[in-house]
């Protein structure tokens, strides 16, 4: 793990590492991805079950073997213990009440010369979400991404996710019934991108992905995208954590392991101005390793992707936090509400020592699909507008038409476009 003082010579060269993190990860995979969406692009269903025997180590031997049957989600559903069946009640409904919130509405304008102009908000017709599988099932994702595409009255919703030895995730099973989810593939990775972005003999084509994944998937939706609209790239996990004296290294600590464990390339960035607190953090950090079923993966993450950075004062560790621009930002400090207007950049941000990361990730209701590798600065989390599209109203009365009319013919007269200028100018009175 990176520990480095602002002070240090060589801080600036370590910093600009940090950065980049995406993109090296990216072009290291780049040529990869692009085979295997020219593959599903070419060969559909048979590359399909290729790459499905090759990373996912079982065969399908036809092509109804590629979607999983209803009634196992219903059976998964009814065998769930009672207590996890309340805990992934109360997760659907907190994110559903959240993302109805969110919900845009079209609107219209009447000017006082009878024009009319507006907003028409729709839903887009069909939408894919990848839901990651491989290193672990992630029924929490499919709620997350399902939610809103319903809230956005998508009617065709089709959902893709790696399926190991053939073994579905009976959890995942259960939560697209508790959504209602029919459509559900036994795919992963960059194939599926490729498939829902160009269709194969089973799937569909469709309009928009979303999901998360690691850094086969993002690159996948990245060379898809125009293709198709996706919600962002997100790649590997992150978290940022910013905190003062005040926190406690025993929390902070295992707050970043919280998303080392999800995939060694996952990333985890503590920036303070304590350096006491950071030496502690660093010692908490191997204690929790040490506790972990998830060890080998967490520690990898640790060392190749983990840093703390200690600031001069607060004021330099925000600048550095915005910087970073992390997926998940938590902040940690005597008076963390006092630091949010300072905030320009982060996927979800987590305010006090009571609100742990993990919290957004299941129960919260906020949308834990976000962005990742420094995208906080121009994405924003998954939310219902990623299933919807709008359309400009225009309707002018004759009496608009007469009022403005005559400056639009002007402005096409200038531009070389007489045909634009005499279709305004046939209509004038």
């Amino acid at each position: 793990m990176i520990f480095v003082h602002t002070k240090d010579e060589k801080f600036s060269e370590k910093f600009s590492e940090l950065l980049e993190r995406a993109k090296v990860d990216i072009e290291q995979v780049s040529g990869i991805v692009s085979g295997i969406i020219s593959e599903i692009k070419s060969e559909k269903n048979s590359a399909l079950k290729r790459h499905i025997a090759k990373f996912d180590n079982w065969e399908p031997q036809e092509d109804s073997d590629l979607k999983i049957d209803t009634a196992l989600m219903k059976e998964a559903y009814e065998n769930l213990d009672e207590k996890l069946k309340s805990a992934l009640h109360l997760a659907y409904d907190r994110i559903r009440i959240y993302h109805e919130k969110q919900l845009p509405k079209s609107w219209f304008n009447t000017e006082d010369n009878g024009t009319i102009l507006g907003q028409k908000v729709t839903p887009v017709d069909s939408a894919g979400l990848y839901i990651p599988g491989g290193k672990a099932a992630y029924p929490s994702s499919l709620l997350m991404n399902v939610i809103p595409a319903q809230v956005a009255g998508v009617e065709k919703i089709v959902v893709t996710t790696p399926t190991p030895e053939n073994e579905p995730n009976a959890l995942l099973l259960a939560a697209c019934h508790l959504c209602g989810v029919t459509e559900v593939y036994k795919v992963g990775g960059a194939s599926a991108i490729a498939a829902m972005a160009y269709g194969t003999q089973s799937i569909p084509k469709v309009d928009v992905i979303t999901g998360p994944g690691n850094i086969f998937v993002a690159t996948a939706k990245k060379m898809v995208f125009g293709e198709v609209n996706i919600d962002m790239i997100a790649g590997p996990s992150e978290i940022g954590v910013l905190a003062d004296e005040s926190a406690d290294a025993h929390h902070l600590a295992i707050d970043m392991l919280s998303q080392a464990e999800h995939d060694e390339m996952a990333s985890s960035i503590l920036v303070t101005p304590s350096l006491s607190l950071a030496k502690e953090v660093e010692k908490e950090i191997e204690l929790w390793l040490q506790k972990l079923p998830r060890e080998e993966i967490a520690r990898k993450s640790i060392q190749k992707r983990g840093a703390i950075i200690v600031t001069n004062d607060m004021d330099e560790a925000l600048s550095l936090m915005n910087e970073i621009a992390p997926e998940h930002l938590e902040v940690v400090t005597q008076n963390p509400w006092e630091l949010l207007p300072s905030i320009k950049h982060a996927g979800a941000i987590f305010l006090g020592r009571n609100t742990p990361e993990a919290i957004g990730d299941y129960v919260a209701g906020p949308n834990h699909t976000l962005p990742t590798g420094g995208t906080a600065k121009f994405y924003s989390p998954l939310g219902v507008e990623n299933f919807m599209k709008k359309s400009s109203i225009i309707a002018f009365s004759q009496k608009g038409i007469n009022e403005i009319g005559e400056s639009c013919a002007i402005l096409a007269n200038t531009e070389g476009l007489t045909a634009h200028e005499q279709s305004v100018r046939v209509r004038l009175k």
